[in-house]
């Protein structure tokens, strides 16, 4: 990669800064990777998505680190110049810092990884995030709707009320506080994500959260309609699984006898 962990996030502060959007795209696989950089974004995000996108789980909850790493090893083929973040799995970090930074380092270590990607707030993840910044490994917050937290939460959007808003405005700024470099705001009314884009000095990338954040996220494979189940606030740029599943029908057509 082109940028230090460091130029990372100081780069999407200054497209912050400047006004000018900040564009994310998930990658799982060299091809998803190539899209991604062909498209000019400024970020990738290897996501834990991939455990349904590329692995056929229900939800991000069965993929391993492991899994994890296997895919941003790939991803890493397919990039010439834009920086990567990875998401770190399901207890790969709620189990305490010490476990936390074992399995955040390995990104670092064993890939082009330029920073992890964790969720939630709550104090024993603040201590998880600020544990990690001391010892050099730069994170990425996510609050609102979390897949990690399904069997909790649901996919409903969340913050709905205002006590609701002023707990994920407060969590905002503590991950702030703990040193993230940037915030994913996912499925949360699109006011408040707009407040807190201009509260907080980090970048805000919203996915489900309105227009008026610093940036957008998306899931790849959601925007060419790859999926099977379309989330509600990521709407597919076109059919991508008819138009594949019809190409390919039409291959095995021409194969018979006759045509």
């Amino acid at each position: 990669m082109s940028l230090t962990p460091p130029q990372l996030g100081l780069q999407l502060q200054r497209l912050k800064q400047e006004g000018k959007p900040i564009a994310v795209l998930t990658a799982w696989d060299v091809m998803s990777a190539q899209w991604a950089e062909a498209a000019g974004v400024d970020l990738v995000l290897v996501g834990d998505s991939l455990a349904m996108v590329s692995l056929g789980h229900a939800t991000t909850l069965p993929v391993t680190l492991e899994a994890m790493l296997h895919h941003a090893a790939a991803v890493e083929k397919g990039l010439q110049h834009t920086p990567m973040v990875c998401d770190l799995p399901f207890l790969s970090y709620q189990c305490g810092p010490d476990r936390a930074v074992a399995a955040a380092g390995r990104f670092l270590k064993e890939t082009n990884c330029l920073g992890v990607k964790l969720e939630g707030a709550e104090p024993e993840t603040l201590a998880v995030v600020s544990r990690l910044v001391r010892s050099g490994i730069p994170v990425m917050g996510h609050l609102g709707l979390t897949p990690q937290s399904v069997r909790q939460l649901g996919y409903r959007r969340q913050a709905t009320d205002p006590v609701a808003q002023e707990r994920l405005r407060q969590s905002a700024h503590e991950l702030e506080q703990a040193g993230c470099f940037a915030l994913v705001l996912e499925h949360v009314p699109h006011p408040l994500a707009g407040q807190l884009s201009q509260e907080l000095e980090l970048p805000v990338i919203g996915i489900g959260a309105g227009n008026n954040c610093d940036g957008q996220v998306r899931v790849t494979a959601d925007l060419l309609g790859l999926t099977a189940a379309q989330p509600p606030f990521s709407s597919a740029l076109l059919p991508g699984a008819e138009l594949f599943s019809e190409a390919l029908r039409g291959w095995v057509a021409s194969l018979q006898p006759g045509q």
